[in-house]
C-alpha cells in the first residue's frame, strides 16, 4: 500500500522569494570570497542560489576538441552561491537589505524596490 507522503517527494519544491534580480550589484558577506563585489548573472529561485560575476571561481579540467573549437586545460568558471551570502549594494557603495514601496510612475501604480539603508530606488526604469 502506498503511503499518503510518498507524492510529496515527487513534487516541486516551492521557489524562494528573492528579492534579488539579474545584473543587481551584490557584495559577498560569508564564505571563502568574503568581501568581494560582481554583478548577478543568473538567479535560481528552486534552489536558493544566484551566479555573481568573478566571485566563487571552481576550476575544471577541459579535454580539447577541436571540432567544437574548445582547447584543453584548466578552464574556471563562476559557481553558484547560496541567496543568504549576498547583499545588495547601493550606489554609494554600502550594502543594504531590500524593501518594496509603491510609487506611482507617469500615473501608473508600480511596486518599486528600495535600499532599507538609505530608502533609494532600486529599480532603474
Amino acid at each position: 500500500m502506498k503511503s499518503r507522503l510518498a507524492n510529496r517527494h515527487n513534487e516541486a519544491p516551492e521557489p524562494l522569494k528573492i528579492r534579488i534580480k539579474k545584473n543587481d550589484l551584490v557584495k559577498v558577506i560569508a564564505g571563502r570570497d568574503k568581501g568581494k563585489t560582481g554583478r548577478v548573472l543568473e538567479v535560481d529561485r528552486v534552489a536558493g542560489r544566484v551566479l555573481v560575476e568573478g566571485v566563487m571561481l571552481a576550476k575544471k579540467h577541459v579535454k580539447p576538441n577541436p571540432a567544437k573549437g574548445v582547447k584543453g586545460g584548466i578552464a574556471e568558471s563562476e559557481a553558484k552561491i547560496h541567496v543568504s551570502n549576498v547583499m545588495m549594494v547601493t550606489s554609494d557603495g554600502k550594502t543594504t537589505r531590500i524593501g518594496t514601496k509603491i510609487d506611482t510612475i507617469a500615473g501608473k501604480v508600480h511596486r518599486v524596490r528600495i535600499a532599507r539603508k538609505t530608502g533609494e530606488v532600486l529599480d532603474k526604469k
